[in-house]
């Protein structure tokens, strides 16, 4: 009996091991890769700024006042760091769910990364989600989310979730201080995964794609220089590696702080 019982807390184990592999983008070679997962897993959350508010402009991903409307609008969140990955977690959408069925409604809410929360609830490897408190509200059933805002931390389930920006297609933001011989960009409105691995940039009358730098949040850099357009922008997706290519998408006569949005978007 006591045997039987160890297999079954190491089988256990192991199931809750891969589990989080296939939700983190972890484990051995070949393993899958999914930025949709079927399974709930629990975590905790936490709201801030005001109680329906759509959380705090800027963050740690360099969003921004897109934070402020749709469809980002009330649907931000800041993530303890085992989701928010150094930066590469941003854009990321998840589902979640609180679990007190005396208050917490049964839909779940979807949240879009857009900062990280380092410290208090969020430390020591937890998983936890600071919500706006527009969001955090939406988790209570109708008329009780001052109630649930009140609790302060609760205890809740999540899961990856792909991203949906209806009518929108991936944008580029040149972020302030580029010049021709340091460019940055900040990626906006993308579907599916809504993360980065790599991000590659061509120059003008070039079939060379150069490797841009991950410097923080959602922004990504090249440095070698004079750079010239127009540019091309190649991205790959962190989670499950798929590929676009947007062709001359940010013009020759580019400027800092500019948005440039391209034709396509993951399907």
């Amino acid at each position: 009996m006591a045997a039987g019982s160890a297999t079954s807390g190491s089988c256990a184990l192991l199931v809750s091991i891969l589990s989080a592999a296939l939700l983190f983008g972890v484990g051995e070679a070949g393993a899958v890769r999914k930025a949709v997962d079927p399974e709930w897993h629990q975590a905790t959350a936490t709201w801030y700024g005001s109680a329906e508010g759509d959380g705090s402009d800027g963050g740690a991903c360099g969003y921004g006042t897109l934070v402020d409307v749709v469809p980002m609008k009330a649907r931000v969140g800041a993530v303890s760091p085992v989701l928010f990955k150094s930066g590469e977690g941003c854009g990321a959408c998840y589902k979640v769910r609180c679990l007190d069925r005396g208050i917490c409604s049964r839909r779940a809410v979807t949240v879009i990364v857009t900062d990280e929360c380092p410290g208090g609830y969020c430390s020591l490897g937890r998983t936890h989600f600071d919500l706006s408190g527009a969001a955090f509200g939406r988790l209570a059933v109708a008329g009780h989310a001052g109630q649930l805002r009140n609790r302060g931390e609760i205890s809740v389930v999540f899961r990856r979730t792909p991203c949906k920006y209806r009518g929108k297609n991936i944008a580029f933001r040149v972020v302030e201080g580029s010049t021709t011989f340091w460019l940055s960009l900040l990626v906006e409105f993308e579907d599916g995964d809504g993360d980065i691995g790599s991000m590659q940039l061509k120059q003008a009358n070039s079939a060379q794609w150069q490797d841009m730098k991950h410097i923080w949040g959602a922004t990504w850099s090249l440095t070698p220089g004079p750079l010239v357009g127009p540019f091309s922008v190649r991205l790959t997706t962190l989670t499950t590696k798929k590929t676009l290519s947007a062709q001359d998408v940010i013009p020759r006569n580019w400027t800092p702080k500019a948005t440039y949005t391209s034709r396509l978007n993951f399907a």
